[in-house]
């Protein structure tokens, strides 16, 4: 479930995104990819979490057309 823009402890504004998986040999992370490449219409393999393996904090890599991805993405953020 995506729920939209939140705003962290620290002031930065980040894209709260949950599973139902469990955090264990990369499941959470594998779900999450998919959850986002269905959301952006695009292919799994396109979406890979690059940083935070094993933190509820990630860095998620798309890959794509910037242009058509800023659209997806703007209204992914709500």
């Amino acid at each position: 479930m995506i729920d939209g823009l939140v705003e962290d402890a620290a002031g930065v504004i980040r894209l709260k995104v949950r599973v139902r998986a469990v955090a264990e040999k990369n499941k959470a992370n594998r779900a999450l990819e998919k959850l986002i490449a269905k959301k952006l219409k695009i292919g799994k393999t396109a979406v890979r979490v690059v940083s935070g393996e094993t933190n509820r904090t990630k860095i998620i890599r798309v890959e794509g057309d910037a242009a058509e991805l800023a659209i997806s993405l703007s209204a992914l953020a709500g």
